[in-house]
């Protein structure tokens, strides 16, 4: 219980319940508990990934979920019980999402005579970029990984491919429209139209040039490195292209028209609720999935699918969830004494807060700061409660969260997913840091461009 111990002793020093003008004003020290988490993920598993895996579930839950939640709600109290309730209801929305397209994406199997050579690679990174923006950038992850992964089965190092996945299927390409990711559908619920992020195709474009390009010149040097022993021909030659199991291609349509009808009726209907006709709706698509293609279904074999990933994902931010409570609120409350005016200095704020924090609360927080600029209005619409941010600010705060949400493993749940599948079929992933290094090499260079050229 040390996080219990931490957090407790965080609450009787450096006068951490001040009331602030922006509501309770925390210790920084309240941000630990976040951290440590975040170094054990790294760490752990370098030391002893065995017991990491083995141990993961209470490791996350004994020592930082329950005591945290405990924390905010018995000794910080007042607001941080809402607080606590509303980031519970978060939690299970996020892991209905995530576990719907998990199972129903498990079912659907997608054949064909794929050779995994830098040309084909590079297709399914373009075409899952333009799916990110249509059903998500967890639906495009969760349907193009497997084929992706089976179509490189034969290539001795595979760890590269499945990085560049996750920056371009699981983040960037989910730029352009409010089902592409979390925060621009929050954007969508304040009041941003829903094609507005449209316009921001060339940010799109550039940064996804960029990234594909650079996986291109690494893929083929991989291969031509790797030469003798890799069997591109594991595959049947003359096997045609195909899809099985459409009725899951029709429920992982489902749950993207949840997804859509839900920010809709909340716009449009008085009363509608915020949380339940969204997670009902997908845990009966769920349900109808399992019905009729259960675990031992032969395409679910062939996909190899195990509830191995989805757990992992489920205790890590579980974690994740409840410890940075208090750092959110240490950024609301704090976020327009940090001197950001610029769109530029909004595009590396929010992205770099989205890498380790929650992309989508980060959005809201550097959206409000935009409001109270009192800047010009030219973006073509108001927000809901009546105020409005300049174009150029809201086009930064959303291709920073969105784009940097790739900088990290945490940054995005897809990114966790794809890793942990890619695992279980055995692809040696990086580990935390290692992840890191690659975006830090490939990612942050393009993002200081974008930061030059468009903001």
């Amino acid at each position: 219980m040390c996080i219990l111990r931490l957090t407790h002793r965080c609450a009787k020093t450096d006068n951490s319940n001040l009331m602030a003008e922006g509501g309770i004003s925390l210790s920084n020290a309240w941000i630990l508990p976040f951290v440590i988490f975040l170094l054990c993920v790294a760490i752990i598993p370098l030391i002893n990934h065995h017991f990491w895996d083995r141990h993961l579930w209470w490791f996350s839950l004994g020592f930082f979920c329950f005591p945290m939640v405990y924390a905010l709600v018995f000794i910080l109290g007042g607001p941080f019980i809402q607080k606590t309730v509303e980031k519970c209801m978060e939690y299970v929305s996020f892991m209905i999402l995530l576990a719907s397209l998990y199972v129903i994406s498990g079912g659907i199997l997608i054949r064909g005579h794929f050779r995994g050579t830098p040309l084909v690679n590079t297709c399914f990174l373009v075409v899952g970029s333009v799916f990110a923006s249509l059903i998500g950038t967890t639906g495009a992850s969760m349907l193009l990984i497997r084929p992706l992964l089976r179509a490189n089965a034969g290539r001795k190092r595979t760890a590269h491919i499945v990085v560049f996945f996750i920056f371009t299927v699981s983040n960037i390409g989910g730029l352009l429209t409010p089902l592409g990711d979390p925060p621009l559908f929050l954007g969508y619920l304040q009041g941003v139209p829903f094609l507005w992020t449209i316009q921001l195709w060339k940010e799109w474009l550039f940064v996804l040039t960029l990234v594909i390009a650079l996986f291109w010149l690494v893929d083929a040097y991989i291969l031509r490195k790797d030469g003798k022993g890799i069997d591109l021909h594991h595959h049947d030659t003359t096997e045609k292209f195909h899809i099985s199991g459409v009725l899951n291609l029709i429920l992982l349509l489902g749950v993207v028209a949840s997804i859509f009808f839900h920010g809709y009726f909340l716009r449009t209907v008085s009363g509608w609720p915020h949380f339940g006709p969204q997670e009902g709706s997908m845990l009966v698509l769920t349900c109808v999935s399992l019905l009729a293609m259960p675990v031992s279904h032969e395409i679910r074999l062939q996909n190899g699918f195990s509830w191995k990933p989805i757990l992992e994902v489920m205790f890590l931010f579980a974690a994740i969830f409840a410890t940075m409570i208090p750092a959110l609120h240490i950024l609301e409350t704090r976020a327009t004494s940090l001197g950001i005016s610029a769109p530029w200095q909004f595009f590396l704020a929010s992205g770099l807060l989205s890498s380790l924090l929650d992309n989508a609360p980060t959005y809201l927080a550097f959206l409000s700061v935009a409001k109270g600029l009192a800047l010009a209005n030219d973006a073509g619409f108001v927000f809901h409660d009546g105020t409005h941010v300049s174009a150029a600010i809201l086009a930064a705060i959303s291709c920073g969260s969105v784009f940097m949400g790739a900088n990290t493993y945490i940054g995005n749940g897809p990114n966790f997913m794809v890793r942990a599948i890619a695992a279980e079929r055995g692809v040696k992933m990086p580990g935390f840091f290692g992840y890191m290094g690659y975006s830090a090499a490939i990612l942050l260079p393009i993002f200081a461009l974008v930061a030059w050229i468009f903001f």
